[in-house]
């Protein structure tokens, strides 16, 4: 799992590359949980352009995220994914509380 920062004000955009699965859930995981209690993001864009794969612990990973930004008030949208991780993104339900875009 790759992941590539772009800060912009209160706006935290995370590219993923490789495998959102078990491994590369916790390892994102602490790094980003990191970056978001030490800053004042209030918008938060996860960009799946180079996501391969995606599993449940993938969408436990970005419930986490969402549950973390609501706590200030903030919002989360995930763009850029491919129709097979659009697909598992669709079946889990996950943008009826989170804004999917392109893909």
């Amino acid at each position: 799992m790759n992941i590539q920062f772009v800060e912009d004000g209160q706006v935290l955009t995370i590219k993923l590359k490789g495998e959102l699965d078990h491994h590369g859930a916790d390892q994102v995981r602490v790094l980003i949980d990191e970056k978001i209690k030490n800053n004042d993001y209030r918008k938060l864009v996860i960009d799946f352009k180079n996501l391969d794969f995606i599993d449940s612990s993938g969408i436990g990973f970005i419930i986490g995220r969402y549950k973390l930004i609501r706590k200030r008030k903030g919002l989360i949208e995930i763009v850029n994914a491919n129709k097979k991780v659009r697909r598992i993104l669709d079946m889990s339900g996950i943008g009826k509380i989170i804004n999917i875009i392109g893909g």
